[in-house]
Protein backbone atom coordinates (compact mmCIF):
# COMPACT_ATOMS: atom_id res chain seq x y z
CA UNK A 1 0.00 0.00 0.00
CA UNK A 2 2.83 2.18 0.66
CA UNK A 3 4.59 1.50 -2.08
CA UNK A 4 1.40 2.31 -4.75
CA UNK A 5 0.76 5.56 -2.72
CA UNK A 6 4.68 6.68 -2.92
CA UNK A 7 4.44 5.99 -6.85
CA UNK A 8 1.52 7.80 -7.37
CA UNK A 9 3.03 10.61 -6.02
CA UNK A 10 5.78 10.66 -7.64
CA UNK A 11 3.66 10.01 -10.96
CA UNK A 12 2.08 13.14 -10.01
CA UNK A 13 5.41 15.14 -9.17
CA UNK A 14 6.66 14.37 -12.38
CA UNK A 15 3.69 15.06 -14.31
CA UNK A 16 3.96 18.77 -12.93
CA UNK A 17 7.64 19.47 -13.42
CA UNK A 18 6.91 17.92 -17.32
CA UNK A 19 4.31 20.96 -17.35
CA UNK A 20 6.11 23.66 -16.17
CA UNK A 21 8.77 22.72 -18.22
CA UNK A 22 6.75 22.47 -21.57
CA UNK A 23 5.42 26.43 -20.44
CA UNK A 24 9.06 27.44 -19.99
CA UNK A 25 10.24 26.31 -23.31
CA UNK A 26 7.72 27.67 -25.23
CA UNK A 27 8.39 28.37 -28.47
CA UNK A 28 9.23 32.22 -29.43
CA UNK A 29 8.97 33.68 -32.81
CA UNK A 30 12.33 35.08 -33.88
CA UNK A 31 12.52 38.92 -34.56
CA UNK A 32 14.84 40.83 -36.34
CA UNK A 33 13.91 44.46 -38.37
CA UNK A 34 16.61 46.76 -39.56
CA UNK A 35 15.20 50.13 -40.52
CA UNK A 36 16.94 51.07 -43.00
CA UNK A 37 17.88 49.02 -46.58
CA UNK A 38 19.75 51.45 -48.44
CA UNK A 39 21.71 53.91 -47.30
CA UNK A 40 23.11 56.93 -49.53
CA UNK A 41 25.82 58.82 -48.01
CA UNK A 42 27.03 62.30 -50.09
CA UNK A 43 30.56 62.27 -51.68
CA UNK A 44 31.93 64.77 -49.21
CA UNK A 45 30.94 62.43 -46.45
CA UNK A 46 29.05 61.65 -43.19
CA UNK A 47 26.99 59.98 -40.86
CA UNK A 48 23.66 57.77 -41.05
CA UNK A 49 21.93 55.99 -38.35
CA UNK A 50 20.09 52.35 -38.56
CA UNK A 51 17.82 51.25 -36.10
CA UNK A 52 17.82 47.45 -35.25
CA UNK A 53 15.22 45.49 -32.73
CA UNK A 54 15.95 42.03 -31.97
CA UNK A 55 14.82 39.50 -29.46
CA UNK A 56 18.07 38.02 -29.64
CA UNK A 57 22.06 38.78 -29.71
CA UNK A 58 22.80 40.14 -33.36
CA UNK A 59 26.10 41.57 -34.82
CA UNK A 60 27.39 43.40 -38.15
CA UNK A 61 30.07 42.16 -40.55
CA UNK A 62 30.99 45.48 -42.58
CA UNK A 63 33.94 44.34 -45.13
CA UNK A 64 34.13 48.28 -45.97
CA UNK A 65 37.39 49.75 -44.47
CA UNK A 66 36.03 52.96 -45.62
CA UNK A 67 33.38 53.11 -43.39
CA UNK A 68 32.63 53.08 -39.72
CA UNK A 69 30.48 51.47 -37.90
CA UNK A 70 30.38 52.90 -33.57
CA UNK A 71 29.31 49.34 -32.61
CA UNK A 72 28.95 46.06 -34.52
CA UNK A 73 26.92 43.75 -31.92
CA UNK A 74 24.03 44.04 -29.65
CA UNK A 75 21.47 41.83 -27.48
CA UNK A 76 17.82 42.07 -27.26
CA UNK A 77 16.11 45.18 -27.55
CA UNK A 78 16.27 47.84 -29.62
CA UNK A 79 19.78 49.86 -30.60
CA UNK A 80 20.73 52.08 -32.89
CA UNK A 81 23.60 52.38 -35.18
CA UNK A 82 26.03 55.26 -36.96
CA UNK A 83 27.68 54.35 -39.71
CA UNK A 84 30.61 57.15 -40.69
CA UNK A 85 32.09 58.22 -44.04
CA UNK A 86 34.93 60.07 -44.97
CA UNK A 87 35.34 61.88 -48.01
CA UNK A 88 35.07 59.94 -50.72
CA UNK A 89 38.70 60.89 -53.26
CA UNK A 90 38.85 57.94 -54.89
CA UNK A 91 37.32 59.16 -58.40
CA UNK A 92 34.59 55.92 -58.12
CA UNK A 93 31.45 55.22 -56.54
CA UNK A 94 31.67 53.03 -54.21
CA UNK A 95 28.99 50.86 -52.09
CA UNK A 96 29.26 47.64 -50.04
CA UNK A 97 26.35 45.16 -48.01
CA UNK A 98 26.49 45.53 -44.03
CA UNK A 99 25.12 41.75 -43.05
CA UNK A 100 23.08 42.00 -39.36
CA UNK A 101 22.75 38.19 -38.52
CA UNK A 102 21.13 37.43 -35.00
CA UNK A 103 21.27 34.04 -33.10
CA UNK A 104 17.41 33.51 -33.67
CA UNK A 105 18.58 32.76 -37.27
CA UNK A 106 17.37 35.93 -38.66
CA UNK A 107 19.62 37.83 -40.68
CA UNK A 108 19.02 41.07 -43.16
CA UNK A 109 21.21 43.29 -45.50
CA UNK A 110 21.67 46.84 -45.71
CA UNK A 111 23.06 48.91 -48.93
CA UNK A 112 25.89 51.62 -48.16
CA UNK A 113 26.48 53.78 -51.21
CA UNK A 114 28.61 56.66 -52.01
CA UNK A 115 28.97 58.83 -54.65
CA UNK A 116 32.67 59.97 -56.05
CA UNK A 117 33.62 63.25 -55.29
CA UNK A 118 34.71 64.55 -59.13
CA UNK A 119 36.26 67.66 -57.94
CA UNK A 120 37.95 69.29 -54.75
CA UNK A 121 35.92 70.73 -51.97
CA UNK A 122 36.43 74.55 -52.11
CA UNK A 123 34.84 75.40 -49.42
CA UNK A 124 38.13 75.20 -47.20
CA UNK A 125 37.18 78.54 -44.87
CA UNK A 126 33.73 78.17 -43.76
CA UNK A 127 32.71 81.05 -41.48
CA UNK A 128 30.31 81.89 -38.38
CA UNK A 129 26.79 83.45 -39.77
CA UNK A 130 27.77 86.86 -40.15
CA UNK A 131 23.99 88.96 -40.62
CA UNK A 132 25.85 92.17 -40.76
CA UNK A 133 24.37 94.63 -43.17
CA UNK A 134 22.03 91.60 -44.12
CA UNK A 135 18.18 92.04 -42.38
CA UNK A 136 16.63 92.43 -45.59
CA UNK A 137 14.07 89.22 -46.63
CA UNK A 138 14.29 88.88 -50.62
CA UNK A 139 10.74 90.52 -50.41
CA UNK A 140 12.36 93.62 -48.65
CA UNK A 141 14.94 93.54 -50.54
CA UNK A 142 12.99 93.47 -53.78
CA UNK A 143 11.04 96.70 -52.53
CA UNK A 144 14.59 98.48 -52.57
CA UNK A 145 15.10 98.08 -55.90
CA UNK A 146 13.40 100.01 -58.77
CA UNK A 147 14.68 99.83 -62.28
CA UNK A 148 17.35 97.11 -63.44
CA UNK A 149 20.35 97.38 -65.83
CA UNK A 150 22.17 94.50 -67.74
CA UNK A 151 25.42 94.90 -68.89
CA UNK A 152 25.51 92.17 -71.49
CA UNK A 153 28.09 91.07 -73.99
CA UNK A 154 30.68 91.43 -71.65
CA UNK A 155 31.85 89.62 -68.64
CA UNK A 156 29.78 86.66 -69.96
CA UNK A 157 32.13 87.44 -73.71
CA UNK A 158 34.97 84.38 -74.71
CA UNK A 159 37.98 86.13 -74.25
CA UNK A 160 37.10 88.46 -71.64
CA UNK A 161 35.44 92.13 -71.10
CA UNK A 162 36.71 93.31 -74.42
CA UNK A 163 35.85 90.05 -76.13
CA UNK A 164 32.65 91.19 -78.20
CA UNK A 165 33.78 94.82 -78.49
CA UNK A 166 32.59 96.23 -75.36
CA UNK A 167 35.73 97.73 -73.37
CA UNK A 168 35.89 97.07 -69.97
CA UNK A 169 33.84 97.99 -67.12
CA UNK A 170 34.63 101.06 -65.22
CA UNK A 171 33.38 102.77 -61.95
CA UNK A 172 32.31 105.68 -63.76
CA UNK A 173 30.21 103.62 -65.82
CA UNK A 174 28.24 102.29 -63.29
CA UNK A 175 28.06 106.00 -62.08
CA UNK A 176 26.84 106.93 -65.08
CA UNK A 177 23.98 104.14 -65.13
CA UNK A 178 23.07 105.15 -61.38
CA UNK A 179 22.38 108.69 -63.19
CA UNK A 180 19.96 108.00 -65.99
CA UNK A 181 17.97 106.56 -62.86
CA UNK A 182 18.32 102.85 -62.54
CA UNK A 183 19.57 101.33 -59.02
CA UNK A 184 20.70 97.94 -59.99
CA UNK A 185 22.99 95.70 -62.16
CA UNK A 186 22.51 92.49 -63.81
CA UNK A 187 26.48 91.00 -64.55
CA UNK A 188 26.70 87.99 -66.47
CA UNK A 189 29.24 86.27 -66.29
CA UNK A 190 31.11 82.94 -67.95
CA UNK A 191 33.67 80.81 -65.48
CA UNK A 192 34.87 78.39 -68.37
CA UNK A 193 33.35 79.18 -71.49
CA UNK A 194 35.46 77.32 -74.11
CA UNK A 195 33.65 78.88 -77.16
CA UNK A 196 36.71 78.79 -79.40
CA UNK A 197 39.69 76.81 -78.06
CA UNK A 198 41.97 78.10 -81.27
CA UNK A 199 41.34 81.09 -80.61
CA UNK A 200 40.87 81.85 -76.72
CA UNK A 201 42.78 78.73 -75.32
CA UNK A 202 41.49 75.78 -73.71
CA UNK A 203 41.20 76.95 -70.15
CA UNK A 204 40.09 80.68 -70.63
CA UNK A 205 38.74 81.41 -66.91
CA UNK A 206 40.02 78.17 -65.75
CA UNK A 207 42.92 77.20 -64.26
CA UNK A 208 42.47 73.88 -63.83
CA UNK A 209 39.77 72.14 -66.01
CA UNK A 210 40.07 69.14 -64.01
CA UNK A 211 39.54 70.11 -60.92
CA UNK A 212 37.33 72.85 -61.84
CA UNK A 213 39.26 75.54 -60.52
CA UNK A 214 38.78 78.79 -60.97
CA UNK A 215 41.45 81.65 -62.15
CA UNK A 216 42.08 83.44 -59.30
CA UNK A 217 42.65 86.37 -60.87
CA UNK A 218 39.24 86.35 -62.74
CA UNK A 219 37.34 86.16 -59.29
CA UNK A 220 39.49 89.48 -58.02
CA UNK A 221 37.89 91.21 -61.63
CA UNK A 222 34.58 90.41 -61.07
CA UNK A 223 35.00 91.24 -57.13
CA UNK A 224 36.24 94.23 -58.34
CA UNK A 225 33.23 94.91 -60.46
CA UNK A 226 30.83 93.93 -57.81
CA UNK A 227 32.49 96.33 -55.55
CA UNK A 228 31.98 99.25 -58.09
CA UNK A 229 28.56 98.45 -57.83
CA UNK A 230 27.80 98.03 -54.14
CA UNK A 231 30.50 101.08 -53.11
CA UNK A 232 28.02 103.17 -55.44
CA UNK A 233 24.82 101.94 -53.25
CA UNK A 234 23.55 99.87 -56.47
CA UNK A 235 22.04 96.48 -56.03
CA UNK A 236 23.93 93.93 -58.36
CA UNK A 237 22.68 90.13 -59.47
CA UNK A 238 25.89 88.00 -60.69
CA UNK A 239 25.24 84.61 -62.15
CA UNK A 240 26.81 81.84 -64.18
CA UNK A 241 25.64 83.00 -67.67
CA UNK A 242 25.18 80.68 -69.96
CA UNK A 243 29.07 79.47 -70.15
CA UNK A 244 28.92 77.40 -73.43
CA UNK A 245 25.42 75.01 -71.92
CA UNK A 246 27.61 73.26 -69.67
CA UNK A 247 24.21 73.30 -67.26
CA UNK A 248 21.56 74.92 -69.20
CA UNK A 249 21.75 72.63 -71.89
CA UNK A 250 21.70 69.81 -69.92
CA UNK A 251 19.00 69.34 -67.21
CA UNK A 252 18.16 65.51 -68.02
CA UNK A 253 18.85 62.63 -65.76
CA UNK A 254 22.11 61.53 -67.37
CA UNK A 255 24.16 64.93 -66.76
CA UNK A 256 22.97 65.34 -63.16
CA UNK A 257 26.21 63.74 -61.06
CA UNK A 258 28.69 65.85 -63.27
CA UNK A 259 26.82 69.17 -63.76
CA UNK A 260 25.56 68.94 -59.76
CA UNK A 261 29.41 68.60 -58.90
CA UNK A 262 30.38 71.74 -61.43
CA UNK A 263 27.94 73.49 -60.27
CA UNK A 264 29.10 72.92 -56.16
CA UNK A 265 33.00 73.56 -57.18
CA UNK A 266 32.26 76.30 -58.97
CA UNK A 267 29.96 77.92 -56.54
CA UNK A 268 32.14 77.44 -53.44
CA UNK A 269 34.57 79.15 -55.04
CA UNK A 270 32.37 82.38 -56.34
CA UNK A 271 30.52 82.42 -52.93
CA UNK A 272 33.75 82.52 -50.81
CA UNK A 273 35.30 85.24 -52.81
CA UNK A 274 32.27 87.51 -52.52
CA UNK A 275 31.20 86.77 -49.50
CA UNK A 276 32.31 89.55 -47.62
CA UNK A 277 29.86 91.92 -49.70
CA UNK A 278 26.51 93.30 -48.04
CA UNK A 279 23.17 92.65 -49.34
CA UNK A 280 23.79 94.79 -52.22
CA UNK A 281 24.72 91.57 -53.98
CA UNK A 282 22.87 88.66 -54.64
CA UNK A 283 23.96 85.28 -56.47
CA UNK A 284 21.64 83.62 -59.55
CA UNK A 285 22.40 80.23 -60.14
CA UNK A 286 21.87 80.34 -63.64
CA UNK A 287 20.69 81.82 -66.88
CA UNK A 288 17.93 80.81 -69.16
CA UNK A 289 17.79 76.80 -68.44
CA UNK A 290 16.56 74.08 -70.66
CA UNK A 291 14.11 72.48 -68.77
CA UNK A 292 10.89 72.18 -70.89
CA UNK A 293 9.07 69.30 -69.30
CA UNK A 294 8.37 68.25 -65.40
CA UNK A 295 11.26 65.36 -65.85
CA UNK A 296 14.13 68.21 -67.15
CA UNK A 297 12.87 70.84 -64.14
CA UNK A 298 13.10 67.96 -61.71
CA UNK A 299 16.77 68.00 -62.98
CA UNK A 300 17.34 71.81 -62.57
CA UNK A 301 15.70 72.18 -59.25
CA UNK A 302 18.58 69.43 -58.15
CA UNK A 303 20.87 72.31 -59.83
CA UNK A 304 19.55 74.94 -57.81
CA UNK A 305 19.51 73.05 -54.64
CA UNK A 306 23.28 72.14 -55.24
CA UNK A 307 23.63 75.96 -55.26
CA UNK A 308 21.73 76.75 -52.23
CA UNK A 309 23.81 74.23 -50.48
CA UNK A 310 27.11 75.28 -51.62
CA UNK A 311 26.11 79.13 -50.83
CA UNK A 312 25.49 78.56 -47.70
CA UNK A 313 27.75 76.23 -46.83
CA UNK A 314 30.71 78.91 -46.83
CA UNK A 315 28.94 80.88 -43.98
CA UNK A 316 29.50 84.51 -42.80
CA UNK A 317 26.92 86.74 -45.03
CA UNK A 318 26.55 84.27 -47.39
CA UNK A 319 24.11 82.66 -44.61
CA UNK A 320 21.26 85.75 -45.48
CA UNK A 321 22.14 86.20 -48.52
CA UNK A 322 19.14 86.38 -51.45
CA UNK A 323 19.36 83.80 -53.84
CA UNK A 324 17.67 83.75 -57.09
CA UNK A 325 16.72 80.73 -59.58
CA UNK A 326 15.25 80.73 -63.15
CA UNK A 327 12.92 77.79 -64.36
CA UNK A 328 9.37 78.21 -66.67
CA UNK A 329 6.78 78.85 -64.66
CA UNK A 330 4.78 76.19 -66.34
CA UNK A 331 6.30 73.44 -64.51
CA UNK A 332 7.43 75.40 -61.43
CA UNK A 333 5.30 76.86 -58.47
CA UNK A 334 6.45 78.15 -55.22
CA UNK A 335 6.17 74.83 -53.82
CA UNK A 336 8.80 73.24 -55.77
CA UNK A 337 11.15 75.45 -54.72
CA UNK A 338 14.91 74.35 -53.25
CA UNK A 339 15.16 73.60 -49.32
CA UNK A 340 16.71 76.14 -48.04
CA UNK A 341 18.29 76.73 -44.36
CA UNK A 342 17.69 80.66 -44.25
CA UNK A 343 13.90 81.21 -44.51
CA UNK A 344 12.77 84.26 -47.39
CA UNK A 345 15.81 84.92 -48.77
CA UNK A 346 14.56 83.07 -52.66
CA UNK A 347 13.88 84.72 -55.48
CA UNK A 348 12.75 84.09 -58.88
CA UNK A 349 13.65 85.28 -62.14
CA UNK A 350 12.41 84.71 -65.33
CA UNK A 351 12.92 86.68 -68.76
CA UNK A 352 10.72 88.26 -71.22
CA UNK A 353 11.33 89.04 -75.16
CA UNK A 354 7.45 88.71 -75.92
CA UNK A 355 7.30 88.68 -79.36
CA UNK A 356 10.71 87.63 -80.13
CA UNK A 357 9.87 88.38 -84.25
CA UNK A 358 9.58 92.13 -82.97
CA UNK A 359 12.11 92.43 -80.01
CA UNK A 360 15.17 90.92 -81.18
CA UNK A 361 14.70 88.50 -84.49
CA UNK A 362 17.16 90.71 -86.70
CA UNK A 363 16.16 88.53 -89.77
CA UNK A 364 13.26 85.93 -91.08
CA UNK A 365 14.20 82.92 -90.47
CA UNK A 366 12.02 79.51 -91.34
CA UNK A 367 9.92 79.79 -88.07
CA UNK A 368 8.74 83.36 -88.63
CA UNK A 369 9.03 86.83 -90.34
CA UNK A 370 10.31 89.85 -88.50
CA UNK A 371 7.91 91.94 -87.05
CA UNK A 372 8.54 95.78 -87.07
CA UNK A 373 5.04 96.79 -85.14
CA UNK A 374 3.51 96.37 -82.17
CA UNK A 375 0.79 97.25 -79.84
CA UNK A 376 -2.65 99.21 -80.09
CA UNK A 377 -2.77 101.95 -82.56
CA UNK A 378 0.73 100.89 -83.53
CA UNK A 379 0.15 98.45 -86.61
CA UNK A 380 1.39 99.34 -89.84
CA UNK A 381 -1.42 99.87 -92.87
CA UNK A 382 1.90 100.19 -94.74
CA UNK A 383 3.74 97.15 -93.85
CA UNK A 384 0.62 94.94 -92.88
CA UNK A 385 2.69 91.57 -92.99
CA UNK A 386 4.74 92.91 -90.02
CA UNK A 387 2.17 93.42 -87.95
CA UNK A 388 2.01 91.21 -84.94
CA UNK A 389 -0.06 87.73 -85.07
CA UNK A 390 0.60 87.09 -81.41
CA UNK A 391 2.76 88.43 -77.83
CA UNK A 392 0.61 91.74 -77.40
CA UNK A 393 -0.85 93.51 -74.19
CA UNK A 394 -2.95 90.72 -73.13
CA UNK A 395 -0.04 88.50 -73.35
CA UNK A 396 2.50 90.39 -71.52
CA UNK A 397 -0.30 91.13 -68.82
CA UNK A 398 -1.82 87.20 -68.23
CA UNK A 399 2.24 86.55 -67.57
CA UNK A 400 3.13 89.34 -64.90
CA UNK A 401 -0.39 88.29 -63.40
CA UNK A 402 1.13 84.69 -63.38
CA UNK A 403 4.09 85.89 -61.86
CA UNK A 404 1.96 87.52 -59.21
CA UNK A 405 -0.14 85.31 -57.81
CA UNK A 406 2.34 81.76 -58.34
CA UNK A 407 5.25 83.70 -56.92
CA UNK A 408 4.74 87.03 -55.24
CA UNK A 409 1.76 86.23 -53.47
CA UNK A 410 3.46 83.59 -51.92
CA UNK A 411 6.23 85.85 -50.70
CA UNK A 412 8.50 85.19 -53.36
CA UNK A 413 9.87 88.23 -55.32
CA UNK A 414 10.41 87.62 -59.05
CA UNK A 415 12.97 89.40 -60.84
CA UNK A 416 12.39 90.16 -64.98
CA UNK A 417 16.39 89.73 -65.42
CA UNK A 418 15.76 90.16 -68.93
CA UNK A 419 13.84 92.48 -71.38
CA UNK A 420 14.12 94.67 -74.35
CA UNK A 421 12.98 95.47 -77.98
CA UNK A 422 15.34 96.96 -80.24
CA UNK A 423 15.07 99.52 -83.35
CA UNK A 424 16.18 98.15 -86.75
CA UNK A 425 16.71 102.42 -88.16
CA UNK A 426 20.20 100.96 -88.12
CA UNK A 427 19.89 97.44 -89.87
CA UNK A 428 19.63 96.59 -93.36
CA UNK A 429 15.89 95.50 -92.93
CA UNK A 430 14.81 99.45 -92.34
CA UNK A 431 10.82 99.28 -91.82
CA UNK A 432 8.83 101.54 -94.34
CA UNK A 433 6.91 102.97 -92.04
CA UNK A 434 9.66 103.85 -89.75
CA UNK A 435 7.91 106.36 -87.83
CA UNK A 436 5.42 103.45 -86.65
CA UNK A 437 8.13 101.57 -85.91
CA UNK A 438 10.16 103.79 -83.71
CA UNK A 439 6.93 104.36 -81.72
CA UNK A 440 5.92 100.87 -81.67
CA UNK A 441 9.36 100.06 -79.73
CA UNK A 442 8.73 103.09 -77.42
CA UNK A 443 5.27 101.85 -76.75
CA UNK A 444 6.27 98.25 -75.67
CA UNK A 445 9.32 99.70 -73.81
CA UNK A 446 6.91 101.81 -71.77
CA UNK A 447 4.25 99.17 -71.64
CA UNK A 448 6.23 95.62 -70.17
CA UNK A 449 7.98 98.20 -67.62
CA UNK A 450 4.98 99.37 -66.75
CA UNK A 451 3.12 96.12 -65.86
CA UNK A 452 6.11 94.63 -64.45
CA UNK A 453 6.46 97.39 -62.28
CA UNK A 454 2.54 97.18 -61.35
CA UNK A 455 2.40 93.52 -61.00
CA UNK A 456 5.21 93.90 -58.15
CA UNK A 457 8.02 92.48 -60.84
CA UNK A 458 11.91 94.03 -60.50
CA UNK A 459 12.67 94.65 -64.60
CA UNK A 460 16.52 94.75 -65.76
CA UNK A 461 16.89 96.00 -69.62
CA UNK A 462 19.47 93.98 -71.60
CA UNK A 463 21.85 96.50 -73.21
CA UNK A 464 24.98 95.08 -74.84
CA UNK A 465 26.11 98.80 -75.21
CA UNK A 466 23.62 100.05 -77.72
CA UNK A 467 21.80 102.29 -75.61
CA UNK A 468 24.64 103.55 -73.40
CA UNK A 469 28.17 104.59 -74.57
CA UNK A 470 30.20 102.81 -72.31
CA UNK A 471 33.49 104.39 -73.54
CA UNK A 472 32.10 108.25 -73.66
CA UNK A 473 29.46 107.69 -71.20
CA UNK A 474 27.29 109.50 -73.01
CA UNK A 475 23.28 108.11 -73.81
CA UNK A 476 23.61 107.10 -77.99
CA UNK A 477 19.43 105.60 -77.98
CA UNK A 478 17.52 108.62 -75.41
CA UNK A 479 14.08 107.34 -77.08
CA UNK A 480 14.80 104.16 -75.19
CA UNK A 481 16.12 105.71 -71.79
CA UNK A 482 12.92 107.46 -72.08
CA UNK A 483 10.50 105.26 -72.90
CA UNK A 484 11.69 103.34 -69.85
CA UNK A 485 11.56 106.16 -67.08
CA UNK A 486 8.61 106.80 -68.47
CA UNK A 487 7.17 104.31 -67.14
CA UNK A 488 7.69 105.38 -63.68
CA UNK A 489 6.81 109.09 -64.58
CA UNK A 490 3.49 108.37 -63.40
Amino acid sequence: MKNRFYHKALFFLSALVLLFSCKDTETVDPVLTVSEKEITIVAEGGEATITVDCNDEWNVNNSAAWLQVDFTSGSSGTATITITTAVNNTGANRSVILHINSSNGQSRRVKVIQAALIYPIYNLTPKEPDATGMSSTAMELAAKMGLGWNIGNTMEAPGGETGWGNPAITEDYIKFVKQQGFNAIRLPVAWDWNWDKDYYGDNYHIEDRAKARIKTEWLDRVKEVVGYCVDNDMYVLLNIHWDGGWLENNCVPAKMDSVNAKQKAYWEQIATALRDFDEHLMFASANEPNASNAEQMEVLLSYHQTFVNAVRSTGGRNTYRSLVIQGSHQYLDASKFPTDPTPNRLMYEEHNYTPSQFTFLSEDVSWGNMVYYWGEGHHSTIEPDRNPTYGEEAAHIEFFQKMKSEFIDKGIPVLMGEYGAYRRNNSEHVPLDLETHEASVDYWTTFVTKQAIAHGVIPFWWDTGGALDRTNLTVKDQRTIDAIMAAIAE
